[in-house]
């Protein structure tokens, strides 16, 4: 077995069962059962034992989960001293609380299918106990203090290891049922055991000396009387069975019908709270959606940006190649012509070489022909000018040719310049378009992420009302709750003063009709002496108007609850029937009429001001007073006593520590220390000062 395990940590919608539950155990007008069934717990909750302590919760049902100890640290089972029914079935007990009989009230107990080696000798306390059903667990044997469990219907140990029966079952005489694995029993014999339930306990009888009576003769006083000394009158009347048992049954079938309504309240909360959740997720997947076509258009735009750039690339390198083409051509052009004159002037030359040679032979053939001086000077001149006029043409025709080659050469890089200065301003116009769009997908994106921010912040805005809600109403209901147990314990203390009125009549009736009418009034002195002095003060604090008032229609019975909560005829006047209600003043009508009165007196106050009674009267009882030496009140004078708060997380000890910078004094030495937020207010903790209570 290893020394050190990991906890179980329950699921997420084992949580909110666990949540739901409590949250649904807490709400004003919940019936008496506390369900934290399936919830995957492996401790019992500190809550569930506050809740059940508080509420008085009569059944707890902690079925199917994961328990391996009924009682956790810090926790006492006093605080299900009001449990009637308490299921643990289907869990992993090994042990049962040695102090279980502690539970004084519990009926019914179910630890089916756990792994129980024992039972604690103190289950004979449970003197209430009904039904105990411990099948398939590892049981050995019984204790012998079964014998005590005097209510004790129905006993279910199939399923175990025990094979034999502690003889003091026989005490057991309301014993109906008892289930148990007959082939495995040793005592009483398998053949007994495997006759029913009447043959083992006329078995048992008999091996204690003891004579049988069927369980119906004892069944009656056990229902009525819930535990008393009732053995000794087996005879009782089988109607009066038949009615409890029919009580038995509405109550059974008036819980089934609250446990269904309760179920389906809690479906309809989960089918609202699954709605909700799935709006929160179609909310966000749609976010996520618009999100993606954003940006997958915004991919598509800058992905036909970048085509369109490329492609203008692409043409701007074509065109490129093709001025570098025409550049070229142009150049060649140029060359071949260059060419051409330098072929021109080898012609020239030749030509030159050609008229020497054609001088040489025309000087010979002058010679030749004895042509005279002049006439070969004369033809040589008109040769050399004619020479000179063709030679000065193909220089002009050259000069003309190379102007024209510059001049087309410089408009050509003209052009090549201003449709470069135009292609980059064509870029730079898409680039700034690129720009804007990128900008204008930003700000679409910026603003749908502000969108969903303030969605999100209006679900948790609207989570946080829901949550402020549910506290609201839980402290609501422990309001309510204080208020109605005021009110009970007020009604109580009623009837206990009519009892003793009642017997005081009883007693005045015996006396003598000459002091009949001073002993009453010595009586009512000394009931009235013996209310609790801070009832007497309250009482005596209020208006006498208002007293007078209740006590004209009827309504004395309701003055402790007015002088509880410090009402005057100012604050009646602005109070509606609906506040009388939440007060404890239950009568529709009697609302209706003690407004209406204080309504007339407010009135009639202000009509005459001297009606209206002097803030320092003090009402002095009617009744006639006794001397004092003849009134002895048996009680001892009551004490004012400061009323300390308790602590709202363990709702045991007293609070002793002061929050700052809230100043709530709300928490003990040992709650207190791994809390960070004040329980009250939810402020951040920045010093903790305990309170010392001088003697």
């Amino acid at each position: 077995m290893p020394l050190f395990f990991r906890k179980r940590k329950p699921s997420e919608e084992a949580r909110k069962r666990l949540e739901y539950q409590m949250c649904l155990a807490k709400e004003a007008g919940a019936d008496d059962i506390l369900d934290i069934s399936k919830c995957e717990l492996s401790e019992i909750p500190f809550g569930a034992f506050a809740t059940c302590k508080v509420l008085q919760k009569k059944v707890l049902i902690v079925h199917t989960n994961h328990l391996t100890s009924l009682l956790p640290k810090s926790c006492s089972l006093l605080s299900l001293a009001t449990i009637k029914v308490l299921d643990l079935h289907d869990n992993q007990l090994t042990a049962l609380p040695d102090d279980l009989g502690q539970l004084t009230a519990l009926q019914v107990l179910n630890v089916e299918r756990n792994q129980l080696t024992q039972l604690p000798r103190s289950t004979g306390n449970l003197t209430q106990l009904q039904t105990l059903n411990v099948k398939d667990n590892k049981l050995k044997e019984l204790p012998d203090t079964l014998g005590e469990l005097r209510s004790l219907r129905t006993l279910n140990i199939s399923g175990n290891e025990v094979q034999r029966l502690p003889q003091m079952l026989a005490h057991v005489r309301t014993l109906e049922m008892l289930s148990l694995d007959a082939s495995t029993m040793v005592y009483p014999p398998p053949e007994v055991c495997g006759a029913g339930t009447v043959a083992i306990l006329q078995f048992l009888c008999k091996e204690s000396g003891l004579e049988y009576y069927p369980p119906s003769q004892y069944l009656l006083p056990v229902l009525e009387q819930d535990g008393t000394n009732s053995w000794d009158s087996p005879d009782g009347p089988t109607d009066r069975v038949s009615r409890e048992e029919v009580e038995w049954q509405n109550r059974f079938s008036d819980y089934e019908k609250r446990k269904e309504q309760k179920m389906l309240e809690k479906l309809e909360f989960e089918r609202r709270l699954e709605l909700g959740q799935r709006e929160h997720a179609q909310l966000l997947q749609q976010s996520s959606s618009q999100k993606d076509e954003i940006l997958q258009t915004v991919k598509e735009e800058q992905f036909r940006l970048e085509q369109g750039l490329s492609e203008r690339q692409r043409h701007l390198d074509a065109e490129r190649q093709r001025l570098q083409e025409q550049l070229k051509q142009t150049e060649q052009s140029i060359s071949s012509r260059i060419q051409k004159l330098l072929q021109e002037n080898q012609r020239q030359k030749k030509s030159s070489e050609i008229l020497k040679s054609l001088e040489n032979e025309r000087i010979r053939m002058e010679q030749l022909m004895s042509i005279t001086q002049e006439e070969t000077e004369n033809l040589r001149r008109r040769e050399v000018a004619s020479a000179m006029q063709q030679m000065l043409t193909e220089r002009c025709k050259n000069r003309l040719m190379q102007m024209a080659y510059e001049s087309q050469r410089q408009n050509l890089a003209q052009q090549a310049c201003s449709s470069m200065a135009e292609m980059d301003e064509r870029f730079q116009q898409i680039l700034s378009w690129q720009q804007m769009d990128q900008n204008k997908a930003i700000s679409q994106i910026l603003q749908e992420s502000a969108m969903q921010k303030a969605a999100f912040e209006a679900l948790q805005v609207k989570k946080d009302l829901m949550h402020r809600q549910i506290r609201s109403q839980e402290m609501v209901s422990e309001q309510r709750w204080a208020l109605s147990n005021l009110l009970q314990q007020l009604l109580k203390e009623k009837q206990q003063r009519e009892e003793e009125l009642r017997e005081i009549l009883t007693e005045l009736e015996a006396k003598s009709e000459t002091r009949q009418e001073n002993y009453w009034l010595i009586q009512y002195q000394r009931l009235l002496n013996q209310k609790p002095l801070s009832l007497k003060l309250q009482e005596e604090g209020m208006e006498h108007q208002l007293v007078a008032l209740l006590e004209e229609l009827s309504a004395e019975h309701y003055l402790p609850i007015f002088a509880h909560h410090r009402l005057s005829l100012a604050l009646l006047s602005q109070m509606s029937p609906g506040d009388l209600a939440k007060l404890g003043v239950s009568e529709a009508g009697l609302q209706h009429e003690i407004l209406r009165k204080v309504q007339e007196l407010l009135y009639a106050a202000r009509i005459q001001p001297e009606l209206k009674p002097p803030a320092g009267e003090v009402l002095t009882p009617t009744a006639p007073q006794e001397p004092p030496e003849s009134v002895r009140p048996s009680a001892p004078p009551a004490e004012l006593e400061v009323q300390a708060s308790e602590c709202v997380v363990c709702l045991e000890r007293e609070a002793q520590m002061i929050f700052l910078n809230c100043g709530h004094v709300c928490c003990c030495q040992q709650c207190c220390q791994p809390l960070r937020t004040c329980p009250l207010c939810r402020q951040d903790i920045v010093q903790r000062l305990r309170i010392y209570h001088s003697s």
